[in-house]
């Protein structure tokens, strides 16, 4: 490298995945899998799902929520970092992707963790609710619909411990969170503009919530990190 010039954002990409993440035969073959889909854009990066499993491990988790678990990559990093005694709750409405998760989670042996429900999140949310379950989670993964963001992590904060740990996706929208005059034309529109001004809304809601602590990192397509207070 020159003196005076960054490496550029795709070689520290490829360096981040060489040099510190931990692959595994499995967790390839899913993203190679997913990644033949239309809709492959909805799958976390690998360096994402290894932050989850270390963040799940650093808090003792035992008991987690994941909403919108697509083919399952995200829940199966998380599912392999719990102990064996944990309990999974899994949130989605398709039974196409969620077919797939569950080859690759009975494979992984980690299927008995997990307790998938095909049906509308915030139903299900609140069934656990109704059930007495708040304060009893200590770990939650938003990736869903982001529209209704904003009535999942008012769910989950119900649901988790004090010190429980949310993870919201996609609060940078591929750039579109940005004004438009800032962000130009350079970054696709991905999201309808309901969806970008619902996680606009969210980011500084989350921002000025004095039930919660707050770190938002520019990873991928953006997640923050948000503790129960």
């Amino acid at each position: 490298m020159e003196k005076g010039k960054l490496a550029s954002i795709d070689g520290l990409h490829a360096y981040v995945q060489q040099a510190a993440f931990r692959d595994t035969d499995l967790l390839r073959r899913l993203r190679d899998e997913t990644a033949r889909d239309e809709w492959a854009i909805m799958q976390i990066p690998p360096e994402q799902g290894q932050l989850m499993a270390l963040l799940v491990q650093l808090i003792g988790a035992k008991r987690t929520i994941e909403i919108g678990v697509f083919t399952g990559y995200s829940t199966l990093c998380v599912a392999q970092a719990l102990p064996d005694d944990s309990y999974t709750v899994a949130c989605d409405v398709d039974e196409n992707w969620t077919a797939i998760a569950r080859r690759y989670w009975q494979e992984a042996g980690v299927n008995h963790k997990i307790d998938l429900r095909l049906a509308a999140t915030a139903d299900t949310l609140q069934s656990l609710l109704d059930e007495g379950q708040a304060g009893r989670f200590d770990f939650a993964f938003i990736d869903a619909d982001k529209a209704a963001y904003d009535t999942y992590y008012e769910q989950c904060l119900r649901l988790l411990r004090p010190g429980g740990l949310i993870a919201i996706d996609n609060v940078l929208m591929f750039g579109q969170v940005v004004d438009e005059a800032v962000r130009g034309d350079a970054v696709p529109d991905i999201f309808p503009a309901d969806d970008v001004a619902a996680m606009r809304a969210l980011n500084l809601k989350i921002r000025d919530d004095q039930r919660v602590d707050l770190s938002m990192l520019a990873i991928y397509d953006g997640i923050s990190l948000v503790r129960k207070r």
